[in-house]
């Protein structure tokens, strides 16, 4: 399954030409046999990311965007804050794991790293820090096995068709245990 996939560097100093982990991204990204959607660099203003995933939120051909920059603890690192109010769904298990593996490479300075991801309006959205390394290490052992329609036991490209389903809608006709 090819997927649509836009790529956001956060950064006040970074442009195309020297945007490493950004370009490592789109790299990944066509190697694992999906399609680059969209990219952008944008300053590190709240307002600025989140009008940007805005936009890619609702437009055709977008099944997931990736964020690298802006997930540390100093006053410019907004990106956490920036993004949480549009997901509808936060994946724990994203930030948790990729701290876990962080750790192996990087020791407890780790914690420093708010990396995060979710769903919203059906698609797939994941911050992470802006170094090369942490950007490698989060495509190569999460989000390219999880966009992975071979990947097993499950995956999230798989999942992507019912991101759209209303919370609020019935799974089925409800059986009483008699039944």
């Amino acid at each position: 399954m090819t997927l649509g996939i836009a790529v956001l560097t956060v950064s006040d100093t970074r442009t195309l030409q020297d945007d490493k982990s950004g370009s490592l991204l789109v790299e990944r990204i066509a190697a694992a046999g999906h399609r680059l959607a969209a990219r952008a660099i944008i300053s590190d203003d709240r307002f600025h990311i989140r009008a940007q995933i805005s936009n890619w939120l609702i437009a055709e051909g977008i099944d997931a965007i990736i964020l690298t920059g802006g997930t540390g603890l100093t006053g410019r690192d907004l990106v956490p804050e920036a993004v949480q109010p549009l997901l509808d769904r936060i994946i724990d298990g994203f930030g948790e794991l990729f701290r876990w593996l962080s750790y192996e490479d990087i020791g407890p300075s780790t914690i420093q790293s708010r990396a995060l991801a979710g769903t919203a309006n059906g698609k797939l959205v994941f911050c992470l820090p802006g170094s090369r390394g942490a950007c490698e290490l989060a495509w190569d052992k999460i989000i390219a096995p999880q966009l992975d329609t071979n990947t097993r036991p499950c995956n999230l490209a798989e999942l992507l068709p019912r991101l759209r389903e209303p919370a609020d809608k019935p799974a089925g006709p409800h059986r009483s245990r008699r039944d």
